[in-house]
């Protein structure tokens, strides 16, 4: 075999195994119901949050914050608001995607100072599609804004998935949470904001989690995707 066929062998081989690192990663994953209260990696954590950060939302707003909690007594006061959901406490950390309620004019300029600044461009070279912008969300209310950040909240949240998964940290997403007991406890409504959705960061415990071992369920190809 010469240097040639040795060298596309290696790339084909690469190539699959790259292709399929994700798809491994997913199959490991699964929504742990319990955890076992072993730290996740600062390395780890910054690896999940970056993806957050880089993560597709409409426009390039990225209307959410999200609050990072690894302190116990606050993620013991939202175990009960998440009704009593072990991973909030038996996490690392626990994550709240916290959508925006309003979207104004300043938070828009800001916005487009960091692309000008950024790409180097001159500064009002976007200000017809800013100004596009600004009249399509003074037209809407504050509970349609809320609505579709939470939406962007979620294009992040499933980032956030994928992204633990390929780091070997288990993540449980929920929705199960009374919001406006979550967003009081936070403070979120003096901020603009809302919970949308909590993830919790951290390890399966192998021993108390009945779902450890169970078979990975989804729906067949041939049912969930229609080629047109």
């Amino acid at each position: 075999m010469n240097y040639l066929t040795l060298l596309h062998v290696y790339t084909s081989v690469n190539k699959t195994n790259k292709m399929s690192t994700t798809i491994n990663s997913l199959n490991w994953r699964y929504a742990a119901k319990r955890m076992n209260g072993q730290q996740v990696p600062a390395e780890k954590l910054e690896n999940i949050l970056e993806s957050i950060r880089l993560t597709a939302t409409s426009n390039g707003l990225q209307p959410f914050t999200v609050l990072v909690i690894e302190d116990k007594e606050t993620r013991e006061k939202l175990f009960k608001s998440a009704v009593k959901q072990p991973q909030v406490v038996e996490g690392s950390h626990l994550l709240v995607f916290a959508a925006w309620k309003n979207i104004t004019p300043k938070q828009i300029d800001t916005y487009f100072d960091l692309v000008y600044a950024e790409r180097g461009m001159e500064k009002g070279a976007l200000d017809q599609y800013a100004n596009f912008l600004k009249e399509h969300f003074a037209k809407q209310t504050e509970t349609e804004i809320f609505n579709w950040a939470s939406k962007q909240a979620y294009i992040a949240l499933g980032t956030a998935l994928v992204s633990a998964a390929e780091e070997k940290v288990d993540s449980t997403p929920m929705e199960g949470f009374n919001p406006a007991e979550v967003d009081e406890i936070l403070r979120l409504a003096e901020k603009g904001l809302g919970a949308s959705s909590l993830l919790a960061l951290g390890f399966r415990d192998d021993h108390a989690d009945h779902l450890v071992n169970a078979k990975k369920v989804r729906r067949p190809k041939d049912k969930l995707f229609v080629k047109i």
